[in-house]
């Protein structure tokens, strides 16, 4: 089958599509004939192997598809790598069946960048009614839906950063109360001022460095920031202890991978984002759908921040 297959660590070229042997499941696995596969900013990582979980050679990337079961299910799952190729498998725990309504990108959208962007809002941050909410790269694809999200759960306030003016135009028609430039430069003063002159109770963050930095800087009193990634590749200061206190501050972590040995963490926010977008409460953002021999171009435009919202690979492309 065609798969795209990496033998060596490092940027976009080293993606390229190769003939492998198509993938068996084993017991408590189910074989999926994909239709499309997602493609996320992490797997920029993990082809460099410089993600959280250290990767191996032979690896073909990919951790979520959605596509078809030998006895017809229309399936979404988290595979973990190998999605992109033809065929993947999936435990059965993490293949979730699509509702009518719900199209490829949108499953590919929710099962892995919704459910992030829930967990970051109910379990890591513990959003409340009229709170005020900052989501770093809003024109993203955890970004899209955590705008919505937000504002579906009553968030006071909504303030997206984004690095054009066209992704700024896109967070404020999903929601975002403002939006505003993502440069860490003067960012501080920037969060403060699109909230009212008040710093902020939540910060969703997942650029890393400077950025970092500044948004801790415009946390109001029992703020929490949840950091999700580091888009930027560059760390954080040091935050000593005594910062924290002052203002009774709350930094928190967030990776999906770390709900994969409970099923329900992932399945039941899935269940309710599904119903979100079936009832038109909640848009999934598409933002390109490339041939899987095009894969590193993918790559270079989304390290390029080029793209918004999700990703997709076709496999018979």
């Amino acid at each position: 089958m065609r798969a795209v297959q990496i033998t060596e660590f490092g940027g976009p070229e080293v993606l390229k599509v190769s003939d492998v042997d198509e993938p068996v499941a084993g017991d408590g696995q189910v074989l999926i004939t994909v239709d499309r596969a997602g493609v996320n900013y992490a797997d920029t990582h993990q082809v460099e192997n410089s993600y959280l979980s250290k990767a191996e050679l032979p690896l073909i990337p990919g951790g979520e598809v959605v596509g078809h079961t030998a006895d017809g299910r229309r399936v979404v799952a988290l595979v973990g790598s190998g999605g992109y190729a033809e065929k993947a498998v999936a435990h059965a725990p993490y293949a979730f069946d699509v509702p009518e309504g719900v199209k490829d990108g949108e499953a590919l959208a929710l099962v892995l960048q919704g459910t992030t962007a829930w967990h970051l809002l109910k379990t890591s941050t513990h959003l409340q009614p009229g709170e005020s909410v900052l989501v770093h790269a809003g024109a993203g694809g955890v970004g899209t839906l955590a705008i919505q999200l937000a504002k579906l759960w009553g968030a006071g306030r909504v303030i997206a950063t984004a690095s054009s003016e066209e992704k700024r135009k896109l967070a404020l028609e999903l929601g975002a109360d403002a939006a505003i430039d993502g440069d860490p430069e003067g960012l501080k003063d920037r969060i403060i001022e699109a909230n009212g002159g008040k710093p902020v109770d939540i910060v969703l963050e997942m650029v890393g460095g400077p950025t970092f930095d500044e948004s801790f800087d415009a946390l109001g009193r029992f703020g929490r920031l949840v950091t999700f990634g580091s888009a930027s590749r560059q760390a954080a200061k040091a935050i000593e202890p005594a910062r924290l206190m002052k203002g009774s501050k709350t930094i928190a972590g967030f990776w999906l991978a770390d709900c994969f040995k409970t099923p329900a963490l992932l399945g039941d926010p899935l269940k309710e984002l599904f119903g979100l977008a079936v009832e038109g409460k909640l848009r999934p953002i598409v933002g390109g759908d490339y041939a899987l021999s095009d894969i590193a171009t993918a790559h270079e435009d989304m390290r390029a921040r080029r793209t918004v919202g999700k990703l997709t690979l076709d496999p018979t492309r």
